[in-house]
C-alpha cells in the first residue's frame, strides 16, 4: 500500500492538534504547519495526497495558499477548505475558489475518513 502523506494548516495548535490526530488514527502520515507561508514552503519539498486549509489565518489566508497551490502543476493534491466560518451557500464559494472540498469545525471523524477515502 502506498504510503499517504496530509498536511494539516491551521494558526490554532489545538485544531491541528485533533485533524493530525484523527488522520494518524486512519493510517496517514501527518505533518503540520502554522500559516499559509509555511504550507507553501513543505508543499515544495513534499508530496502530500491531501491538504486541509484553514481559511483564517494571520498573514496569508487559505484561500491565498490555495490559490498558489493550485498555479503549481507538480501539486496534485486534494486541498480542502477547513472551517468555522462556513455556511452550506460558502461551498460553491470554496470550490471556485479551487478547494476540492469543505470540511466545517469542529471537525467530524466521520467526515473526515469521507474526505481523505477519496484521495
Amino acid at each position: 500500500m502506498t504510503e499517504r502523506t496530509a498536511l494539516v494548516v491551521d494558526d490554532q495548535s489545538i485544531n491541528r492538534l485533533l485533524a493530525c490526530t484523527l488522520l494518524q488514527r486512519l493510517g496517514w502520515q501527518v505533518q503540520e504547519a502554522d500559516s499559509g507561508e509555511k504550507a507553501l514552503e513543505l508543499a515544495d519539498k513534499n508530496r502530500y495526497q491531501l491538504i486541509l486549509m484553514d481559511i483564517s489565518m494571520p498573514g496569508m489566508s487559505g484561500e491565498e495558499a490555495c490559490e498558489k497551490l493550485r498555479q503549481r502543476p507538480d501539486i496534485q493534491a486534494k486541498i480542502v477548505a477547513y472551517t468555522a466560518h462556513a455556511q452550506s451557500e460558502d461551498y460553491d464559494k470554496f470550490l471556485s475558489l479551487g478547494f476540492d472540498d469543505v470540511l466545517i469545525k469542529p471537525l467530524s471523524r466521520q467526515r473526515l475518513e469521507e474526505v481523505a477515502s477519496s484521495c
